[in-house]
């Protein structure tokens, strides 16, 4: 299949090299600036554009990978290109019907995954939630991700943006309480690393528990005397001491509720 990627950013650049491993043929990178296109498409064998004059009229399908803000500027002139296409965005929170009234044969391919472009993934693994408002887009879709993907399910605009803030909650959000528990062994100069084995380990349970049956510390039991103490420690930060105590809050409401 011959494909245009538009956008160089995380998502573009491992969804990028997916479909070339699997022999798809990459005719554009588009980007913003030659900077971020030209490593891609060196990789993916393709020709880096940073004009939208110049893409290319030959390609089956054409993947919008660009910020949400950015998207729908994008979409009238990469649309107009070839009518004939498939056009599909990778945003977890956008509607497929972004596309109404500007192409003919439209959807959406979000893989449910973090990505960085200086980590490998495995993409075989990665969960591809496919949405199509006709049935070559459909077809075409799902020959792209069955190329690439063992997990591929179809999923409507609706439940997609559900299933986006489920991946908030349990990627950026988790990540983001790493950030603050750096910070904290920062205090008593200890690395992050220390931490490792248990987030391997907490991570391993949920495979094999629900993550409510998995869930430990002084916030299950609502040990106040610990709570109290640990959130006296962060005293002087005011905003996390209020996480603190609101997830605290929230693991303890969670635990009765599930136990009555």
């Amino acid at each position: 299949m011959k494909i245009t990627l538009i956008g160089a950013g995380n998502l573009a650049t491992n969804l990028g090299k997916a479909l070339f491993h699997a022999g798809h043929e990459i005719l554009q990178v588009y980007s913003r600036t030659y900077e971020s296109a030209e490593p891609l498409a060196a990789i993916l064998d393709s020709q880096p554009i940073v004009d939208l004059s110049l893409l290319t009229s030959k390609a089956d399908v054409y993947i919008i990978a660009v910020k949400d803000s950015v998207l729908m500027h994008l979409l009238p002139d990469v649309c107009a290109v070839n009518p004939e296409a498939v056009f599909a965005h990778t945003a977890g929170s956008m509607p497929m019907d972004c596309f109404r009234g500007i192409a003919c044969h439209y959807g959406v391919f979000y893989p449910m995954q973090t990505f960085s472009k200086s980590r490998e993934v495995d993409f075989s693994v990665i969960p591809c939630f496919l949405e199509a408002n006709d049935e070559k887009a459909s077809q075409l879709l799902k020959i792209m991700a069955e190329s690439v993907s063992k997990n591929v399910r179809y999923l409507s605009s609706e439940k997609r943006k559900y299933m986006h803030l489920a991946a908030v909650f349990a990627c950026n959000f988790t990540n983001h309480c790493y950030a603050l528990a750096e910070k904290v062994l920062k205090k008593c100069d200890l690395p992050f690393q220390v931490l490792l084995p248990l987030i391997d380990e907490t991570a391993a349970k949920v495979h094999d528990l629900s993550p409510q049956q998995a869930q430990t510390g002084p916030a299950v039991r609502y040990d106040t005397n610990v709570i109290n103490a640990q959130a006296r420690l962060l005293s002087d930060n005011s905003g996390l001491q209020d996480i603190y105590e609101q997830l605290s809050k929230s693991i303890h409401l969670t635990t009765i509720q599930e136990n009555d």
